[in-house]
């Protein structure tokens, strides 16, 4: 597969809530990481790694809202393995039927059809409030400071 069918693959996946065929999109051992996750940066290194990530989050996800990506535009670079894709997800909050978007960006580089680096650039913030957790963010953004001066 090219890097943006991979892309491709690996979107409309996440959207449909087919979390089992997520990790087979990604060598055994890669370079996944969210950088502007609110939570931290925890990198995902392995397949094994990806199948767990995708284990936990996909069921909470499903419950809560329903998304298709949308708006894709796909750049491609010089490198041949490398894309950025451009993207959102649009969708509905299933309690309310209250729409949202949720902006992303991701820069692959995809090597003989897997996924070995990725960069996933997602307005995690909107997806918070779409899921209804803003005030479990605040409260963990909350943990460190009031850990920090009760020393």
């Amino acid at each position: 597969m090219t890097p943006e069918e991979v892309f491709l693959k690996l979107v409309h996946g996440v959207a449909d809530r087919d979390f089992a065929a997520l990790p087979p999109l990604y060598a055994e051992q890669t370079d996944v990481r969210h950088p502007m996750n609110p939570y931290g940066d925890h990198p995902l290194l392995t397949r094994d790694a990806l199948r767990e990530h995708f284990g936990g989050v996909g069921p909470r996800v499903a419950e809560v809202v329903r998304f298709q990506p949308d708006n894709i535009r796909v750049h491609h670079t010089t490198d041949p393995e490398v894309i950025v894709a451009e993207f959102e997800y649009a969708g509905t909050v299933v309690a309310s039927g209250e729409p949202f978007r949720v902006p992303a960006i991701f820069v692959l580089r995809v090597r003989d059809g897997l996924i070995v680096e990725s960069r996933d650039y997602i307005d995690h913030l909107a997806m918070i409030r779409a899921r209804g957790q803003a005030d479990a963010l605040i409260a963990h953004l909350k943990e460190p400071a009031a850990a920090s001066s009760a020393s």
